[in-house]
């Protein structure tokens, strides 16, 4: 998804640009979304209609479906939590925003006394011809990116959204540099970057456990895009750290402190789902003669040294996610055993 927006003082002609941009983009054979800001209040519903009478009555959040669907907030939003909401509607190529001039996201201006370190051109709107508008779209798809805390770029040099995106928007780097990002999050409204590896482990897990369920029952036949709400009271800030060893095939694998982390913190949490006993200090988990079905590979499972009994779905949700979690890291022979201690002082 590439984002840019379009900014100037009014009466400069932003809404008149912005209609030609989207125009443009869509006949290219582009999926385009846009978002309109306001320092003024907009109202999407009429008054006395069924829904207008609905948002009178104190409903926060109004939803009208009919020959289109739109959705009515009492409350301003911010702009990175309304462009993560979008990446849940469709798959959007591009998503054009008219306003937000505070934001950092590429700019094309209509007036010269609102230009930034973000703009990428100044357009007067009023004479612009149809070339200058197809122009106008190139640049945007070289200059345009995704949320700026979802950039990552490791192999060219970078790992921070904001130098990744002012590269782009300079044209010394393109989208198609940057890592692969498989898992978008956001946390109590605020998006949180994943690179490359935390993307794909995300993916990589929660497929795992999604592949031992039975997902015709819910008429599903190929899994396509995932969403996942987690209502959480706890924040899980104050984990202890603990000691994580990995093997295959009973050799140690090394891992770096990072992914250290990442995988104890994912056993602690599986075994803590299972609610095995009270003060776990070590986990052991092994699993053995994976060959051609994973679901056919035995698993055991131990805490503090004591063995611990778990049903057939319990053992395909661990060798499914650990198998996927271990796919994720640099293994180059085929695995065949899994072998993984966790040792914590809590």
């Amino acid at each position: 998804m590439k984002i840019v927006s379009i900014v100037g003082k009014k009466n400069t002609g932003k809404t008149s640009l912005t209609v030609k941009v989207i125009k443009e983009l869509t006949k290219r054979g582009y999926n385009v979304a846009s978002i309109k800001h306001s320092h003024h209040s907009i109202e999407m519903d009429k008054e006395n209609t069924d829904t207008w009478k609905h948002k009178q009555a104190g409903a926060n959040l109004v939803v009208g479906v009919g020959s289109t669907t739109f959705f009515n907030a009492r409350k301003e939003m911010d702009l990175n939590r309304i462009l993560y909401l979008i990446k849940h509607f469709d798959e959007y190529d591009f998503v054009v925003i008219e306003g937000y001039k505070s934001y950092n996201y590429p700019k094309i201006i209509t007036s010269p006394n609102v230009r930034d370190e973000y703009t990428i051109a100044e357009v007067d709107s009023f004479t612009i011809d149809d070339d200058g508008v197809s122009e106008l779209a190139d640049l945007i798809e070289k200059r345009g990116h995704d949320i700026v805390d979802t950039l990552f770029a490791n192999n060219c040099g970078f790992n921070n959204g904001e130098v990744i995106a002012g590269e782009i928007r300079n044209g010394n780097l393109t989208v198609e540099d940057l890592d692969d990002v498989w898992s978008y999050l956001s946390i109590d409204g605020k998006v949180v970057g994943l690179n490359r590896f935390v993307s794909d482990y995300l993916k990589q897990s929660v497929i795992g456990v999604i592949n031992t369920l039975n997902l015709r029952e819910y008429d599903v036949e190929d899994i396509g895009k995932i969403e996942i709400v987690i209502p959480n009271e706890r924040t899980g800030q104050n984990q202890k750290e603990a000691e994580c060893s990995i093997s295959i095939n009973d050799k140690s694998l090394e891992i770096n402190d990072f992914t250290e982390k990442i995988v104890s913190n994912s056993v602690k949490a599986m075994v803590g789902s299972i609610k095995t006993e009270d003060n776990v200090k070590t986990i052991d988990i092994e699993i053995t003669d994976i060959e051609n079905e994973l679901s056919d590979a035995g698993i055991t499972l131990k805490t503090n040294g004591h063995d611990v009994e778990i049903n057939d779905f319990t053992q395909g949700i661990l060798k499914e996610t650990l198998y996927a979690i271990i796919t994720t890291l640099k293994v180059d022979s085929e695995i065949r055993k899994i072998t993984i201690r966790v040792k914590s002082d809590a």
